[in-house]
C-alpha cells in the first residue's frame, strides 16, 4: 500500500489541525483527526511532544536570561521547569528571584520563589524547585 499517499487524501479529507478542536462527533480532535477521547496518544507521542516542550522552553530561557548558561546544571533545571509550568512571561516577572540567581546566591533566590503566588498554588512543585536551587551552594 501506498502509505504516502493515504497520508496525503487523510490530511486533505481530514485536515491538519495544530491545536485542541471539536470535530463534527462532538470528540476533542488534534492533528489529523486523532480523537482525543477515545484513542488519546502513546507514551511514546507524549514523551516526543515532551522533548520539543524542552527544547522550546530551553531556547526562551536562554535567550531571555542572559546568564542562564552560566549557572549550575540544576538551577538550568529548575529554571526550565518553572518556565514549562508559567511560561517565560510570567517567570520574567519574578525579579528580585532573578536577580538572586545572577548573584549566585541560591537560598535567597529559592526563598523568594517561594514567597509568591507561584507557591501557594503549588506548594509541593514549587518547594522542590527551590530544592534544586538551593542545592547548587
Amino acid at each position: 500500500m501506498d502509505k504516502e499517499n493515504l497520508r496525503k487524501t487523510l490530511i486533505a479529507d481530514e485536515g491538519l489541525k495544530l491545536s485542541l478542536y471539536k470535530c463534527t462527533s462532538g470528540k476533542n480532535t488534534i492533528g489529523v483527526g486523532r480523537n482525543l477521547d477515545d484513542r488519546g496518544i502513546t507514551e511514546e507521542t507524549a514523551m516526543q511532544m515532551l522533548d520539543e516542550d524542552i527544547d522550546l522552553v530551553m531556547h526562551e530561557v536562554s535567550e531571555s536570561i542572559n546568564f542562564f548558561h552560566d549557572l549550575p546544571d540544576i538551577v538550568q533545571q529548575a529554571l526550565c521547569n518553572l518556565v514549562f509550568n508559567m511560561g517565560i512571561s510570567r517567570f520574567l516577572a519574578f525579579k528580585r528571584t532573578l536577580v538572586h540567581l545572577r548573584n549566585q546566591e541560591w537560598d535567597k533566590a529559592a526563598d523568594e520563589l517561594l514567597d509568591s503566588k507561584y507557591a501557594t498554588q503549588l506548594p509541593n512543585r514549587s518547594k522542590r524547585v527551590a530544592d534544586m536551587i538551593r542545592s547548587a551552594a
